[in-house]
């Protein structure tokens, strides 16, 4: 269970609040977040497992504060980013899986078996030994999610995880992603996969705009965008 209480987000910059105070609990398998860009949603989503501390208020995963205990949170909570060069920093997809079991597992024989063993079962078992220059984009996301999955995390958060990715690779992600037996918070811009969530939030100006229905929120969100003028400036 993901509790917000209070969260809000200021920039240290600029003194600008990015996010209001958000009061929110969070239980359902698939949860859609959208807004537009700029909106606040991805430092919404960057709080579940602090990557973002909230500047006052506090979030909770698993009765686990994020800013207490981080590293715990972490360990639960898998991020996969839009551009999965974000996360993937060693030279071949079995290190890089290899390296985020390092924590969990001391013995390396055990962390290379167990590395491919999740690439193996996310359909890159023949690309363990491949430069990771090599993959192509969604190969590369694919690889990004294996690493997540190899410490068997409760909870996973995408941001806009399909992006990037042509139509293909954008429905295998997105299909994989919603098929695994863990909480998915999906930060996303594609409505109709936003519609096939069990809970819909939309975050506009930092607030929470719609918390409710998914159908009935991307109704609510198309009316919103569409009225409203694009600024050039």
């Amino acid at each position: 269970m993901i509790v917000f209480e209070d969260a809000a987000y200021t920039a240290p910059d600029s003194g600008s609040p990015i996010l209001h105070p958000v009061n929110l609990v969070i239980e359902e398998g698939h949860v859609a977040v959208v807004g537009a860009n700029g909106s606040g949603k991805s430092t919404l989503a960057r709080m579940v497992n602090g990557l973002i501390q909230p500047t006052s208020g506090s979030v909770t995963v698993n009765d686990l504060d994020t800013v207490r205990h981080g590293n715990k949170v972490r360990q639960q909570v898998g991020f996969l980013f839009t551009d999965p060069t974000a996360s993937l920093i060693m030279p071949t997809a079995v290190e890089d899986v290899m390296l985020s079991l390092r924590r969990t597992v001391p013995d390396k024989n055990e962390r290379m078996k167990m590395a491919l063993a999740a690439l193996e079962d996310i359909g890159l078992g023949e690309r363990a030994d491949v430069a990771v220059t090599t993959l192509s984009g969604g190969q590369r996301q694919l690889l990004a999610l294996a690493g997540i999955l190899a410490v068997t995390p409760s909870v996973i958060v995408a941001d806009e995880p399909t992006t990037l990715l042509d139509l293909r690779w954008r429905a295998h992600i997105g299909g994989l992603l919603r098929s695994l037996p863990v909480q998915l918070i999906e930060v996303t811009h594609d409505l109709d996969a936003a519609s096939r969530a069990e809970r819909l939030i939309v975050v506009d100006d930092g607030h929470i705009a719609y918390d409710g229905d998914p159908r009935e929120g991307v109704r609510a969100y198309r009316d919103m965008m569409y009225n409203r003028p694009v600024r050039v400036s």
